[in-house]
Parts: C-alpha cells; sequence; structure tokens
C-alpha cells in the first residue's frame, strides 16, 4: 500500500475546497437542487462555522466556489437543507437551530431552542416542519413561523443521531436505544421511561450495537 500511495498520492483525482474550515468538519449536506455544498465544522473562533461552496466540474477537473458563509456563538454540529434547495438549517453547541435563506441573501434568523447543544435537526417536506434532536433527550417539532415548538418528545437518552424517510423517522440515543416513529402519528409518550403511545418502536439495545449511536440512515422500509 505504501508503494501505491508513493506512486500515486492522488488516484481520484480528488481536490480541496476553497477556504476549507481551520477545524474538524462536524457535516456535510448537498443541496437537493444545485450543486451547493454545505459544511458545518468547529471553527467558531474565527466566527464562521457554516460554509457553502458551489462545486465545479471542468471536463475532468473539479472545482469550488465559496458562495457564503454565516456563524454560531458556537461550535456547529449538523445541518440540513429545506427541499426547495433555497434555506439552510444549523444547529449546535449554543442550544439553538439558524434558519439561513442562503440564496435570497437573506440573514439568519434563529428558530428553535434547546437546552443542550443540537445535534440533529431535519426538514420535513411532507409535514412543512423542521425536527430537531438535542443532548437535552427530546426531540422537538416546530413551524418555523412560531416561536415555540407544535410539539416535544422525551427521549431515553441524548440524541445522537436521527434520519427521516417519511413516514418514518429513527433516532439513535446515546444508550443505543434505536426508536423508529411513525410521523403520521407522532403523539407518543406518556411520561413514563421506555413505554410510549402511538406508532413508535423502541429497538432497546440491540446485541450488535457495543458503542454508541454516530449515524443512522434509512434506505427502505415497509410500513402498514
Amino acid at each position: 500500500m505504501s508503494n501505491f500511495s508513493a506512486a500515486n498520492p492522488n488516484p481520484n483525482k480528488s481536490s480541496e475546497v476553497a477556504q476549507p474550515p481551520t477545524d474538524s468538519v462536524s457535516s456535510l449536506k448537498f443541496s437537493p437542487k444545485a450543486n451547493f455544498l454545505v459544511a458545518t465544522s468547529w471553527d467558531n473562533q474565527i466566527c464562521v462555522s457554516v460554509r457553502c461552496w458551489e462545486i465545479t466540474r471542468d471536463g475532468t477537473t473539479m472545482g469550488s466556489v465559496p458562495k457564503a458563509s454565516i456563524s454560531h456563538d458556537h461550535p456547529v454540529l449538523c445541518s440540513a437543507w429545506k427541499d426547495d434547495g433555497t434555506t439552510v438549517f444549523s444547529g449546535g453547541c449554543d442550544k439553538q437551530v439558524k434558519m439561513w435563506p442562503l440564496l435570497s441573501g437573506g440573514q439568519p434568523v434563529t428558530v428553535a431552542m434547546h437546552d443542550a447543544p443540537v445535534k440533529e435537526v431535519a426538514w420535513v417536506p411532507e409535514m412543512n416542519m423542521l425536527v430537531t434532536g438535542s443532548w437535552d433527550k427530546t426531540i422537538k417539532y416546530w413551524d418555523t413561523r412560531q416561536s415555540n415548538p407544535v410539539h416535544t418528545q422525551q427521549l431515553p437518552d441524548r440524541c445522537y443521531a436521527l434520519t427521516v424517510r417519511h413516514p418514518l423517522m429513527v433516532v439513535g440515543t446515546a444508550d443505543r436505544n434505536l426508536v423508529v416513529f411513525n410521523l403520521q402519528n407522532p403523539q407518543i409518550s406518556d411520561g413514563k421511561e421506555e413505554k410510549y403511545e402511538g406508532d413508535v418502536f423502541l429497538l432497546k439495545k440491540p446485541a450488535t450495537l457495543n458503542n454508541n449511536i454516530r449515524a443512522i440512515f434509512l434506505k427502505c422500509f415497509t410500513f402498514g
């Protein structure tokens, strides 16, 4: 392997983006409508923690053009695009989620708050709603036109991962639980630990999960 690397250190002709983050990258998201890439990072010390590039291609050569950036008061942990590709949501250690109308050039506004860092954020177009997951052990549903959450759902532990493919949402928590939500019937908690009402399934510490859950991907499902 060392000989291969020495002969061709960049076999895929990869290129670094222009003006990259100066600290650890926490999330990467492509626009659903254009060749725009958003990255969030821990480099809030220089007041830029969410960046957007336009990814370009000239024949076999890839390039990137910095388009815009915004800041949070503390490191940013997550991001999501609105389904129409006009808006970016970002959340992190400042316990808030910002809505950034990137394409219109507007200023970011705070649309969600938690009592601890926000680890995951997702836009659900079928509900026209934002979902946020936090280390405060809650999931919150937001109408971005309102200051208060539409619904707050307690989790078994801190939210570490979240993914949505409507009508399902799966949340991974710090105690190695996987909680599966039916978003068509999200009224699910009766306030008692590990007991849920409605269309929710708690997969308690699967034997194959020996460590904390960091990411979840929904590929296909059957729900009836």
